[in-house]
């Protein structure tokens, strides 16, 4: 399909699965090509078929939805960020716990695709942080919708290129080789559990220290979908616990239950007594 039919199609269906346009805009070849797979296995000339097919077959959206998801995952994503939970939000919130007489610092990672985000945080707690926390482990859940991805997550093992914005130092003590793969070690694999769930349904009902939720909700998701997304994540945050989403999205209007860490790297802290974000 041409750019235009494709702009147009996308725009089209987006709407019907509570997303939205500008967050696929940069990404949308992506989408294409996957559609066009689609076309091709139901032998179908265009998206002007496919778009009538849609019409008369409710059960295809949950496939097209499948199809627009977009993963763009690797170690150390946005090195700024993790410097910032290293250095400020892992240790406070470990501080919290311990102060609470917990054993245990829970973090969330929503829609962790190939399972880079949780390994990174896991291996900066171990190297970084845990010395200076013997009493806390770390209990970490990540999330994603996909089954095949949480499969590769499970497996741990990456293409070096993956890694390579990992400090070497943490590289080279927590990644093994493995053939032309490397592999997460088994102690920074333990305490992490991965679930299948899509956020806009369901979530852990545990509650959290830590939650993560880098460029999914808030630039994927429509406006009444980021709005759900984030009362779910405001009923499993512990006041006082720490909030990440992207760096370069921006919470809600009327997100008032949340206080800037650094805003300008998606760190929130949540309101010790936040207010209820308005329902529309």
């Amino acid at each position: 399909m041409n750019d235009r039919e494709g702009v147009e199609f996308v725009q089209w269906c987006l709407p019907r699965l509570n997303l939205r346009w500008p967050g696929f805009r940069k990404v949308r070849r992506q989408v294409y090509k996957r559609i066009d797979r689609r076309l091709k296995e139901l032998g179908m000339p265009g998206v002007s078929a496919y778009r009538s097919y849609l019409e008369g077959h409710p059960d295809e959206w949950p496939v097209l939805d499948a199809l627009c998801r977009v993963f763009i995952s690797r170690f150390y994503r946005d090195k700024a960020v993790f410097q910032c939970l290293e250095g400020e939000v892992l240790p406070a919130m470990a501080g919290m716990a311990l102060a609470a007489g917990q054993s245990e610092l829970s973090a969330w990672s929503i829609g962790c695709a190939c399972g880079e985000e949780p390994y990174t945080l896991a291996i900066l707690w171990h190297v970084r942080c845990a010395p200076r926390f013997p009493a806390l482990r770390l209990r970490l859940v990540a999330t994603d919708v996909d089954p095949e991805v949480l499969a590769r997550a499970a497996r741990g093992c990456y293409p070096p290129s993956s890694a390579k914005d990992l400090p070497m130092d943490v590289r080279a003590g927590a990644l093994v080789p493995s053939g032309r793969e490397m592999c997460v070690k088994r102690e920074y694999r333990s305490g992490i559990v991965f679930l299948r769930q899509d956020v806009r349904v369901v979530a852990p009902e545990e509650a959290f220290h830590l939650i993560l939720c880098r460029n999914v909700a808030f630039t994927y998701f429509d406006d009444e979908k980021q709005r759900q997304t984030l009362r779910t994540i405001e009923d499993r945050l512990l006041p006082g616990g720490a909030l990440v989403i992207g760096s370069t999205e921006s919470l809600p209007a009327g997100a008032t239950g949340f206080e800037p860490w650094s805003a300008k790297l998606g760190v929130y802290r949540r309101s010790a007594r936040p207010a209820p974000l308005p329902a529309r």
